[in-house]
């Protein structure tokens, strides 16, 4: 990356704006800062940027970045840090604190600026003559010029910066109609003879002190209560970051020792006490505990962990200790990775943004156009005294037409709706993401992981009648642990289970796609498909594959046992349907989803499941390059797909869908190709997702309507429409509230989604 010499934005170095000077290559922002920087060689220099840990950005425009804080050159917003850390909050409140020390200040000067100037408004100072006195317009004149030129300076430095750059923003219309409102009262009371004598009573010319005060304070009080929400919307990657310890206990010679959580490296020993949250991600190395993992999983049951199993940073130890070998830290942990995710998907950029972003490119020039408009017409149709109302209604044009709503409309209802699906577990990859998914209107779900457990269970033991049922799975067991295969893991986690004690295994084999041999206590144990079987010579299997058919039925798998030459009996192994996954089904069908279920599993079991679940369409035995032919198929038909998994094979369906969406229990490959990630693996959590995407960009339509609306409608009003008919004339104190306002109204709205029923 670049800086701009101009403008200082961050700019990539493979942009086409760029020039050559003294042997050095400058970028550029866009060709307005390229002409500038070449016609005038004397302001060019090359900008280095300095190293620095903390990124800055604007939350309307995610492209700019830099290394320290300041103003967005684009729209003079205060730029803000592209990811919270734990020391960021100082940084972050600067603005807020300056704001707030300006507000204060400037608001007790204009206090007796107001009460001076509407003085002759009150009945009972109505017929005196003090109000209207030069030592009263002297006393205005003196307590404003801090109000505009120290309260008020941001809002002039902001809209000189935008007249240097050619990104002419709100502060460019703020500037221009508190500074045309200063100076006109400075002029008309040092030089009273300049203007015309139909504007003077007693040789006096009206003065507008207490507008361009009132408009500064107004503005700063918008200011303030927008910066007081902004922070507000950051709340979620603040609970987030607060789950994790600020310290941890290091293991070393002699005695323990806390270092800050910034200090953990890879390979570390760290000890976890009673109580104590988890620092990092890692695996248990001495000890055993309880740790309560619901920021992960949503279940409130502690885990048991003993050496080797592997614990997760911000879960919370229970009342056992035990020492963990630190494996992944600072911004590799789940929940540095979940935090950087939101933070990215808070800065993103929703297509619907488009709108808003095409309009504001050309809103501030109208503006400055309408406003010069009014005054001309009002110079030249307008009553007496027509310059005092020139200035007036051209000042309210610019003040009320500050387009600081229709910019924030947008990026605002992102920030707090990202947070708040992080906070119920789902994480957004983009915005875009987001705003696929409210058009989504069929699913696509895989079914092992996803509508099941993906670890399967051994459900029936059935043995030949006369046949002991755990001298049977003892047996069948003890071959099978010496196998790495799914089913096999699920039979011997069933033996364990009941108690049985495995016996060691001799001349084993194993046979691809049929089944396993070997030896157990000298018997000879065989464990297949009944065609394996028969393979190896075994006869007699039909009377057992009349059970078979009905296990299959039920979506179980059946696998054959031979014991010394015969067949005894079969083994029923199956994948749980998670106990949310029904719900799950009629929240989304009651969402108006088709529900399609795409597997790699034989048809009978699939159909079995999707029976069971009530869902629309089943492809079983398919490929994952099958899954990807039928979503881009469904996408060929028109419909908006959705596709959920968690296996690397479902990877590439999870990139050719509209949206992606990956359990969090899955794999990574997984995550990173899919636009929405559930947490928790629960597929509650698509319903979740798709009711927080409606109504975010429902949330996003009601921002741009209203600063639509506010617009055109304050606009029209500002300029004097409604003078000729009802006499009515906007005051640009009024203009100045109205704009405050509507921006503080935008954002209390995005700020209604934290509250949202997901």
């Amino acid at each position: 990356m670049a800086i701009d010499p101009i403008c200082g934005m961050t700019v990539d170095e493979t942009s086409s704006l760029h020039a050559e000077r003294d042997g050095i290559i400058f970028y550029f922002c866009c060709a307005h800062c390229r002409q500038k920087f070449l016609s005038t060689p004397a302001s060019a220099k090359q900008a280095e940027r300095p190293q620095g840990s903390a990124i800055y950005t604007c939350p309307m425009h995610p492209e700019v970045q830099q290394d320290h804080p300041g103003d967005c050159p684009k729209c003079g917003m205060a730029l803000e840090p592209k990811t919270l850390t734990a020391g960021t909050d100082d940084a972050e409140n600067a603005e807020l604190r300056d704001m707030t020390m300006r507000l204060r200040v400037g608001a007790a000067l204009t206090l007796p600026v107001f009460f001076l100037a509407m003085a002759h408004l009150i009945p009972a100072l109505a017929q005196q003559d003090w109000p209207d006195s030069h030592i009263s317009r002297w006393m205005q004149c003196a307590l404003t010029t801090p109000v505009v030129f120290w309260a008020g300076w941001p809002f002039f430095r902001r809209g000189w910066r935008s007249v240097v750059t050619g990104h002419l923003n709100m502060f460019t219309l703020i500037a221009m109609g508190v500074g045309a409102a200063f100076v006109f009262s400075a002029v008309a009371m040092l030089l009273p003879d300049l203007f015309p004598h139909t504007m003077q009573h007693g040789g006096k010319v009206a003065i507008y002190f207490e507008a361009a005060a009132v408009i500064v304070i107004l503005v700063l009080l918008g200011q303030v209560l927008e910066l007081r929400a902004r922070d507000r919307t950051g709340s979620a990657i603040k609970a987030l970051l607060n789950l994790a310890p600020p310290t941890a206990r290091q293991v070393a010679p002699g005695a323990d020792h806390e270092i800050p959580l910034d200090q953990v490296k890879p390979g570390d020993w760290l000890r976890v006490v009673p109580g104590d949250k988890v620092p990092v991600d890692g695996v248990v190395v001495e000890g055993h505990s309880s740790v309560e993992e619901s920021m992960i999983t949503g279940e409130p049951l502690p885990v048991e962990k003993t050496v080797g199993d592997k614990v997760t940073g911000g879960t919370v130890n229970g009342p056992g200790s035990f020492v963990m070998r630190a494996e992944r830290v600072g911004s590799d942990t789940l929940l540095g990775q979940i935090v950087n995710m939101v933070a990215e998907a808070q800065r993103s950029r929703a297509p619907i943004q488009g709108l808003a972003d095409k309009v504001a490119g050309i809103f501030v020039p109208v503006v400055l156009g309408v406003s010069v408009l009014t005054f001309v017409l009002w110079m030249w149709l307008g009553p007496e005294p027509k310059l005092s109302h020139a200035i007036v209604n051209a000042v309210a044009v610019l003040i009320i037409a500050c387009p600081c709503a229709l910019g924030l409309a947008t990026p605002m209802s992102i920030m707090v709706g990202v947070g708040r699906g992080a906070q119920e577990g789902v994480l957004v990859k983009n915005a875009e993401a987001l705003e696929r998914l409210e058009r989504v209107t069929t699913l696509v779900v895989d079914k092992t992981g996803t509508l099941t457990e993906g670890r399967p269970r051994l459900m029936d033991v059935l043995p030949a009648p006369g046949f002991d049922a755990k001298e049977f799975l003892r047996l069948a067991a003890s071959l099978e642990q010496a196998s790495e295969h799914p089913l096999a893991a699920a039979i011997v986690r069933g033996a364990k289970e009941q108690g049985i004690v495995l016996e060691a295994v001799t001349d084993f084999r194993s046979v691809t796609a049929g089944g396993v041999v070997g030896t157990v206590a000298s018997r000879g144990v065989m464990i297949g498909k009944p065609e394996f079987l028969r393979a190896e010579k075994i006869a007699g299997t039909e009377p057992f594959e009349v059970s078979a058919v009905r296990l299959q039925d039920e979506g179980k798998t059946a696998m054959f046992v031979a014991i010394d030459g015969k067949p005894v009996g079969i083994l029923a192994v199956a994948d749980p349907i998670k106990s949310t996954t029904p719900e799950a089904i009629r929240e989304l069908h009651a969402l108006g989803l088709k529900l399609v279920m795409l597997t790699g599993d034989n048809r009978r079991t699939a159909a079995t499941v999707a029976k069971q679940l009530g869902l629309d369409v089943v492809e079983a035995e398919i490929e994952p390059a099958g899954k990807v032919s039928y979503v881009r198929q469904l996408r060929a038909e028109g419909q908006h797909v959705a596709m959920a998994g968690d296996g690397i094979n479902d990877a590439p369906a999870l990139s050719e869908a509209d949206v992606g969406i990956a359990m969090g229990t899955g794999t990574d490959v997984a995550m990173q190709s899919a636009g929405i990630t559930l947490v928790r693996g629960d597929l509650r959590g698509i319903a979740k997702a798709i009711r927080l995407s409606r109504a975010t960009l429902r949330n996003i339509r009601q921002n741009l309507f209203f600063a639509f609306l506010y617009n055109a409608l304050g606009i029209p009003l500002a300029a004097g429409l409604l003078y000729p008919v009802f006499g009515w004339l906007l005051s640009p104190i009024i203009a100045g509230a109205a704009m405050s306002l509507s921006s503080v109204s935008v954002i209390s709205n995005a700020l209604r989604l934290r509250n949202a029923k997901l």
